[in-house]
Formats: structure tokens, sequence, C-alpha cells
């Protein structure tokens, strides 16, 4: 059985850092024989949570709101494994990855929840070569919360210093830390 892993991009650069390092991934992943779907979220102007509610009551199917985060969940639901991929912007996720993350309640609570033993990573990119400093610390804190959250099993996290958008494929070792990620989560499906 091939691995069916989504890699939703939450740069607002097409082809920036957190893009090359996710492409990176993917090479990892169909490599070993997985088929990958790339989504970029900046393109399909997706809104932020309201906080109304509907979407946890017992008739409800997913978020009320009627925008491309609906074309989203199926593709979620099928996934053996979900990607985010993000630059870090004032000391966190990019805001498209902070409103893709808030949609996800919708579909990540109780009986509802699609993210349960699911596989899940996280690729950041950001300037500052120190973690701390960049903020990058908080997101992968976020992100681990969040897969808590949804019992969602974390099996990566790749993240590297870029500034100049494509700097990142200078960075051997992330790269190859992304590529071997790809595989890892394509060999998870398998076994």
């Amino acid at each position: 059985m091939k691995s069916n892993i989504l890699v939703v991009l939450a740069s607002p650069r097409k082809k920036g850092n957190s893009a090359a390092l996710a492409a990176k991934v993917v090479k990892g992943a169909e490599a070993v024989g997985a088929v990958s779907e790339t989504v970029y979220l900046n393109s399909l102007g997706i809104k932020p949570c309201q906080g109304c509610e509907k979407c946890q009551k017992p008739s409800a199917n997913g978020c009320i709101i009627d925008d491309k985060m609906q074309s989203l969940y199926p593709k979620l639901a099928k996934a053996d494994a979900i990607i985010l991929a993000s630059p870090i912007y004032w000391f966190n996720f990019s805001a498209q990855a902070k409103i893709f993350i808030d949609r996800l309640y919708a579909v990540g609570c109780g009986e509802k929840n699609i993210f349960k033993g699911k596989n899940m990573a996280v690729i950041l990119t950001f300037a500052d070569p120190d973690p701390f400093v960049s903020g990058a610390v908080n997101a992968l804190r976020s992100f681990q919360d969040t897969c808590r959250y949804l019992q969602a099993n974390l099996e990566g996290m790749v993240y590297g210093c870029a500034d100049k958008a494509g700097e990142i494929k200078e960075n051997k070792d992330v790269m190859e830390q992304g590529f071997l990620l790809g595989k890892h989560l394509a060999a998870l499906t398998k076994n």
C-alpha cells in the first residue's frame, strides 16, 4: 500500500525556504513509493475561525464557513501523513498556518476527530540562526500541543535557518533531514 502524504504550505512565497524544504521531504517520501499532494494555503483565501461553535453541534458536518477549507477537510481525512510547512514570522507560525490550525477544530474534536492516530510532521524555516531568538521554539511547542490535542502522532520536526528565498537549499544537513523525514513518513504506512 502506498502512503498518501499531504503537504500544507503556509508561506505566502511559493518558492520560499519552507516550500523548498517541503519539496525535499516529498522527494524522500516518493523515493520509497509514496504519493503526495501539496496545497498552497495563501492562494485559498481561508477565513479565520469565528468561534461560533456550530461545528461542535451533533448534527454539524465540519465548519459552517463556506470557503476553500471545505475542500481540504477530505484531503486531511484521506492522508496517511500531514506535513505543515511554515516560515517563522514574528516569533511563531505564519498567519496562514495559524488560520489553518484554528480551522482544524471543526474536524478535530471528540467523535468527529479525523486526526486520531494520524501521522504529522512540521517543517519550519526562520532567519535568525537561533531557534529560541527566532521564535521557532514557540511554533514547535504549538505544533506539539496541537498534535497532542488531536491525538495525532508527531513523527518529525525539521527546521533550519535561511533568510533569502531558496537559501535553505544550501543547508545540506537540513535538506538531508527533510529527505529522511519523507522516507520515514512513507514507511510508517507500509508497516
